[in-house]
């Protein structure tokens, strides 16, 4: 995201051009509070905002051509769910990766995910196939394509595709409630075309495995993909070598 060309910013039916290479525009019907809330955290999983980056609630208003009220709101809420830190008198910084937590966000997917294939391999329906090879062309077009950001998204949209085709509500509400951290870890990820290709590519075969009715061979490759996720995303900000690919 934050291309080198200033985006247009629409608030309260006007269209602005911003002046600084891009914070993604703000559009109606989201309040300006839940914009610049996504803004930011946007900034924070693709690697714009850096850990140990001191964040200013006068400069993203700026950037946003926004008042400061709605930046404040954000950046609270963004401290709340830990991606910030106050730092005395630098204000807020952002927080680095928690490799600990991360940890235990990927054993609770290593188990809860699998019964989410489990419970969605009976539920498909001819629709639903059709939207999860849908779903799976989509993130390698974005792959090919070299658009990190919408490839990011298209991760989390096969995973809740599964999540709410398991017919239990607690599995994605739970997943959903750390979704916005593990968006910073795989950011990191699907930044490199290598890693991208292999996530689309065990996708892939976890539905096939889906639609031909093997519900625990399906489960089985779900699970050696989030431990190869957890494996990716292990040391964040570590590069791929050559062998990764």
């Amino acid at each position: 995201m934050w291309p080198c060309q200033a985006p247009a910013i629409v608030l309260r039916g006007t269209t602005i051009l911003a002046e600084d290479a891009g914070l993604e525009s703000l559009e109606a019907p989201k309040s300006l509070v839940d914009q610049a809330y996504e803004v930011i955290l946007d900034a924070l999983c693709d690697g714009t905002f850096k850990p140990g980056e001191r964040l200013t609630q006068e400069d993203i208003a700026a950037r946003l051509k926004v008042s400061r009220q709605p930046v404040t709101h954000a950046l609270v809420v963004l401290k709340a769910q830990g991606f910030l830190a106050q730092a005395g008198r630098r204000g807020l910084i952002v927080t680095p990766v928690d490799a600990a937590f991360f940890e235990a966000i990927y054993q609770f997917r290593s188990a809860v995910e699998p019964l989410a294939v489990r419970l969605a391999t009976p539920r498909l329906t001819k629709q639903a196939i059709l939207r999860g090879r849908s779903l799976i062309e989509h993130g390698r077009n974005m792959v090919v394509a070299g658009d990190a950001r919408a490839g990011l998204q298209a991760d989390m949209d096969f995973h809740s595709f599964i999540y709410d085709l398991s017919g239990n509500p607690i599995v994605g509400e739970t997943m959903r409630l750390h979704w916005r951290h593990l968006r910073r870890a795989m950011g990191q990820v699907l930044r490199y075309p290598g890693m991208s290709i292999s996530v689309w590519q065990e996708h892939g075969r976890i539905l096939e495995a889906m639609i031909r009715g093997d519900a625990e061979g399906a489960a089985e490759l779900m699970r050696r993909h989030l431990i190869e996720a957890y494996e990716r995303v292990e040391k964040p900000g570590q590069a791929p070598t050559d062998a990764d690919d």
